[in-house]
């Protein structure tokens, strides 16, 4: 099976390869025989309810500094592609839900991965709480009642936008913290965004896990270690990565979501465990499968291709 396949994504000039997981994507498509596309979100348009891009074909190659090659510019329309892989990095803003409606447009013509419509009904820090079962204690709100009331339960906790992303205004606010309504101040003012409070979880000094699942099951996973004095795990940000295995948990809560992802179109997405509870499914443009494999773990980009491929015959015997 040879697929057109057509990467939205970030610009790749800037990617760093060794960590990059729509890199390891393209190079896994490249090597099945795939012939690969890449475009820019902003290349999207919408002409007569038909959505097309202003696409470059595109090489990829394993070398830091010359890692692409791409050709001249042409324009497709999106249903001439047999799988587009949705990858810019959040925001998720109105922008980045603009493009799920253009992909939505061929969604039944063309394999998405992940599904546009899934993916813009299911912002990380929301659709986790549909299993509460699963979760530390959270709440969302804007009302400062609320989370003030939340903070004299809870004590130590911890404050952050619910549209952020990569570590990005997150706080640990102590119960002895005077600086908790100055940071409330803050969120108001900057942003109309939703607040975020979740009780502390000290199991965070030991790691928050990544783990990667496809088609709705666990198959691997990564262990970040946030720096001393900093809450924050994510790697770009001070927090170190370590191998680390799949464990009963993780392979439980697989269990009680994998179904749900599995239904909704959701091929690839990035769990966030703490202390055996769980923060964040994210689905947007989940990341680690390179640094897993480096650890020594599995090959996730072959068992992405390997949904993508069946999915992609599913589709065409419609």
């Amino acid at each position: 099976m040879s697929l057109r396949v057509a990467v939205q994504m970030d610009p790749i000039q800037s990617i760093d390869i060794t960590g990059d997981t729509s890199f390891a994507l393209a190079l896994e498509a490249q090597a099945r025989g795939h012939t690969l596309f890449y475009y820019e979100p902003d290349r999207l348009a919408l002409v007569g309810g038909r959505a097309r891009a202003r696409m470059n074909s595109l090489a990829v190659k394993d070398m830091r500094g010359a890692h692409f090659e791409l050709g001249p510019d042409k324009t497709y329309w999106l249903n001439e592609m047999d799988v587009i892989l949705l990858r810019q990095d959040p925001p998720f803003d109105m922008n980045y839900i603009t493009t799920t409606h253009f992909l939505e447009t061929v969604r039944n013509q063309t394999v998405v991965v992940n599904d546009p419509v899934s993916v813009r009904n299911a912002p990380e820090k929301i659709f986790v709480t549909q299993f509460p079962d699963l979760m530390p204690e959270t709440l969302i709100t804007r009302d400062r009642a609320e989370i003030e009331a939340f903070r004299c339960v809870h004590g130590d906790i911890i404050l952050k936008p619910v549209y952020g992303n990569g570590g990005a205004g997150i706080f640990r606010v102590r119960a002895d913290d005077e600086n908790f309504g100055a940071l409330l101040d803050m969120f108001s003012q900057t942003s109309r965004e939703q607040i975020i409070a979740q009780k502390y979880m000290p199991a965070v000094r030991a790691g928050d896990k990544r783990v990667i699942l496809v088609e709705g099951e666990a198959v691997g996973a990564l262990n970040r270690i946030p720096a001393d004095g900093d809450a924050r795990s994510n790697v770009h940000v001070g927090g170190r990565p370590e191998a680390i295995a799949l464990d009963a948990r993780d392979h439980e809560i697989a269990a009680k979501i994998g179904p749900v992802l599995r239904e909704m179109g959701i091929i690839f997405a990035g769990i966030d465990v703490i202390g055996g509870l769980l923060t964040e499914i994210n689905v947007t443009s989940p990341t680690c499968i390179r640094e897993i494999e480096a650890f020594g773990g599995p090959n996730i980009a072959s068992l992405i291709w390997d949904a993508i491929e069946r999915r992609s015959v599913n589709l065409r015997g419609r």
